[in-house]
């Protein structure tokens, strides 16, 4: 009865039928889900953070180019007034 590892009893005395053990198996597989959890959020997140770059680059063209055309206009107008002397 006690060597039986299949009827094992528990504090009280009373046998259990099932066996003892598999709360490692649940463990694993809850830590298993939470690394990939995580490593999704990191994944996810360094792909925001490239297109929060992509964001700035694009507006520091657009006032490069803003910057270019008031430049251009500032150039064509001083050359006016040149010629016009």
């Amino acid at each position: 009865m006690g060597s039986d590892p299949q009827h094992r009893q528990d504090r009280t005395g009373r046998r259990s039928d099932r066996p003892q053990g598999g709360g490692g198996i649940v463990f694993a597989l809850v830590a298993l889900a939470l690394i990939l959890a995580i490593g999704f959020f990191y994944l996810t997140n360094e792909s925001r953070e490239d297109r929060r770059a992509d964001a700035i680059t694009q507006a520091a063209d657009s006032v490069d180019n803003g910057a270019r055309i008031v430049g251009e206009a500032a150039r064509n107008a001083a050359d006016k007034l040149r010629n016009n002397n």
